[in-house]
């Protein structure tokens, strides 16, 4: 998992609340949780800070790691014998990584900060973790980061964007 060295000021699970509330684009994160879901799932979140051209993952990665979006935006292309190849914007109130957390393969791209922007992870292993402990709220999150797939999918432009 990458650490962060941007400064951040402090993280609130609030703001990302927030902006999966206010999410507009056709890619959003629909979790839909209560007060009380959001903070039975907040401690199984890690906040993550990423500088301008910071790179959360690269393409051929085994990690498995679902991140949600709180703010600015993040860069999703692939590597090809020409370079670099720009895919998809993926911006606040959305996520990035399901492909992997669902498929169990490598990144199926590189993703890097577009400018500075904040997200929240969800590992693996706390992700197992919450589905034995909270078996409803794991299958809530799960439920919202399928239909993240299942809209990228149905979206041309972000078709290859799934990651």
């Amino acid at each position: 998992m990458i650490t962060s060295n941007a400064p951040a000021g402090r993280f609130d699970v609030k703001d990302l609340i927030a902006a999966i509330a206010s999410a507009t684009v056709d890619d959003a994160l629909l979790l839909n949780l209560t007060p009380a879901q959001w903070e039975t799932l907040a401690p199984f979140l890690q906040p993550l800070a990423l500088a301008s051209g910071q790179v959360l993952f690269k393409q051929g990665a085994a990690d498995r790691t679902l991140y949600f979006i709180e703010s600015g935006n993040l860069s999703v292309h692939y590597e090809d014998k020409q370079g670099e190849v720009r895919l998809a914007i993926v911006g606040a109130g959305s996520a990035v990584g399901e492909g992997s957390f669902f498929s169990r393969t490598p990144r199926s791209a590189t993703v890097q900060a577009g400018m500075p922007t904040r997200l929240w992870s969800l590992s693996p292993m706390r992700f197992s973790e919450l589905t034995n402990r909270k078996p409803e709220l794991a299958l809530a999150v799960a439920m919202a980061a399928g239909a993240v797939v299942a809209k990228r999918l149905s979206n041309r432009r972000k078709r290859d964007a799934v990651t």
